[in-house]
């Protein structure tokens, strides 16, 4: 299994297929804003960063994935699962125990040479409440969901990670 994933590191389809899922992720992401009007919270959009991180490490991946940037990719792709895994896991924490002295910020911080929210305030301005369930499927919330997605993102990534050493088998015609 650890070459095949090495292989499959090696290739831009895994690298482009991941890209899209984590992609299709966002566009339900805006699909719940825009089309079903539920407000995102502050954890939302910062979750939401998270997946974007995951479509970057997807495109880096596949631009170059037999060159050493490939580890880079793979190295951004851990970090954003794992960042979006403690992400989810608060926000997940916060709607399952409210309190009313541990609540989130009203307004996303970004950095000042990254400021998503003045350039798409669409898609990354906060106008919901991190305690309110808006949304529910199979008795699981939003972020919920979101913890069991980012965890498998991560798993993969981490035995991705794990695989880089094991070389795929050469396979000769006349080789026993």
């Amino acid at each position: 299994m650890l070459r095949y994933l090495n292989q499959c590191s090696r290739g831009r389809g895994a690298w482009l297929l991941m890209a899209l899922i984590a992609f299709a992720l966002e566009m339900v992401a805006l699909w719940f804003q825009h089309g079903m009007m539920l407000k995102p919270c502050v954890m939302c959009i910062y979750e939401r960063c998270a997946l974007w991180g995951i479509v970057a490490a997807g495109i880096v991946g596949a631009i170059a994935p037999k060159s050493p940037l490939r580890l880079l990719a793979i190295a951004g792709w851990i970090y954003s699962a794992w960042e979006g895994v403690q992400l989810a896991y608060q926000h997940t924490m916060i709607q399952l125990h409210p309190n009313p002295f541990v609540t989130c910020d009203f307004a996303a911080r970004f950095p000042s040479w990254l400021p998503l929210d003045k350039w798409l305030p669409s898609m990354f301005v906060a106008s919901g409440d991190c305690a309110e369930n808006q949304w529910s499927f199979l008795t699981l919330s939003m972020p919920q969901w979101l913890v069991i997605i980012f965890a498998a993102f991560l798993l993969v990534a981490v035995l991705v990670l794990i695989a880089q050493p094991f070389k795929p088998k050469r396979r000769d015609l006349f080789s026993r």
